[in-house]
């Protein structure tokens, strides 16, 4: 039997009162309004639950995936021709719904982020019928797309020489053998992308999931983001035809890092979405909360650190905002930028989300109170916020990519 848990309160959004976006086209503006309006309608009131639950028994949050694509929501990144919005900004467009979704939840900032910005992203890299086999249902949420580069021993790490997971030819076609780790989205994919050894290069697969000899594995439970559901993804000579391969031969490693540093903007805007959330809970807490004689927030200690922290956010909002902006201007590769909007954006949502349960004390660390049953506001923040740090390139390696900005790759390698 499944446990309904009640949703925090609603509070007062700072984010529009304290930060005034002067870069994003009128397209993107809007697009913010849009998805911050259905995400407050269909997300939040599931939102506690996807939180609260156990992704071997509660599942992918299949109601809600369903609502953002009645919604319209995957549209957002690709163009017209596959049934997209055709944005002039998609990259900025779409790092700002992953935003607004994250203020909820960042297990489903996490499935859209996956599904559309890795998974659909490298989809349309392929050829015109590659695109229109997955990507058009895809865009309509008709399946659901997964991204495989993550091995139990390769994940930051893409070279070929630690990529295990092998593609052999076989006449025209191939033969995959492998497995692959942490793939979210993958139990219920109709599609996998898949980095796959090509001999001594990398090349890129589109893998159906009900091809033979491919095995989805029990999902995995985690600290948080438990509706983002994760397992392994075990390929036994997996046979696909010349149509599976995404590109050309040898071209995979590109397609992945292309790939996953639009997801590193898209991460760095979830960060942001859930320190705003934090945030935000966090100064009604201390307008609101008395002790000693006042509300908390006429302590200089939590007005100090609010003040800092609002700085932050505005900082972490204008990265990410640049980093896509500068995707969209045609840079497949908008270092350092994309590198420090995943670094600061997913520090940040920790450093808030940490403040906040400090701020609420017992209840911050609780999310169900037993007098009253009463909702912890900020403690799957907490849980959830930990792995922005973590995926899709861990902080140190995006300090690393800062750094060889700096230094150059002959210092740094």
């Amino acid at each position: 039997m499944t446990t309904a848990y009640a949703a925090p309160p609603a509070v007062r959004r700072l984010a529009d009162e304290l930060y005034h976006d002067t870069q994003s086209p009128e397209e993107v503006l809007q697009t913010r309004a849009r998805v911050r309006e259905i995400a407050g309608r269909v997300v939040a009131p599931a939102a506690a639950q996807i939180a609260n639950g156990d992704e071997r028994t509660d599942g992918f949050p299949r109601a809600v995936f369903d609502a953002l694509a009645t919604e319209g929501l995957y549209r957002i990144p690709f163009g017209t021709d596959v049934g997209g919005d055709g944005l002039e900004n998609p990259a900025t467009a779409t790092a700002v719904a992953v935003e607004e979704l994250a203020y909820y939840s960042n297990s489903v900032a996490a499935i859209f982020d996956v599904h559309c910005i890795l998974a659909g992203n490298a989809v349309n890299q392929g050829n015109p019928e590659q695109r229109e086999r997955w990507l058009r249902p895809l865009v309509g949420g008709e399946l659901v797309g997964a991204f495989a580069t993550s091995e139990p021993a390769a994940s930051s790490d893409l070279s070929p020489s630690a990529v295990q997971t092998q593609a052999a030819r076989d006449g025209d076609g191939w033969v995959l053998n492998g497995r692959k780790r942490w793939i979210t989205n993958s139990v219920v994919a109709g599609f996998i992308v898949v980095l796959a050894k090509d001999r001594d290069r990398l090349s890129t697969f589109i893998v159906p999931t009900n091809t033979p000899g491919v095995t989805v594995g029990t999902p995995d439970r985690k600290l948080g983001n438990r509706g983002q559901i994760t397992a392994d993804v075990l390929l036994e000579d997996v046979r696909l035809g010349p149509e599976a391969l995404l590109g050309v031969e040898g071209g995979g490693l590109k397609i992945a890092l292309q790939t996953l540093t639009y997801g590193r903007i898209g991460i760095a805007a979830a960060g942001v979405g859930m320190a705003q959330a934090a945030f935000d809970h966090m100064a009604s807490h201390l307008s609101t909360r008395h002790a000693f004689g006042g509300p908390l927030a006429g302590k200089q200690h939590w007005q100090f650190l609010m003040a800092d922290r609002a700085t932050e956010l505005e900082v972490a909002r204008n990265l990410y905002l640049k980093a896509a902006l500068r995707l969209d201007s045609g840079i497949p590769f908008p270092e350092p930028e994309a590198a420090m909007a995943k670094h600061y954006g997913t520090r940040l949502s920790v450093d808030i989300a940490r403040d906040a349960v400090q701020a609420f004390g017992g209840l911050g660390f609780t999310y169900q109170r037993g007098a009253d049953d009463a909702p912890g506001p900020v403690e799957a923040i907490y849980r959830d916020s930990k792995i922005g740090e973590i995926y899709e390139g861990a902080n140190e390696v995006q300090k690393w990519v800062i750094a060889r900005q700096i230094f150059g790759r002959d210092i740094t390698g």
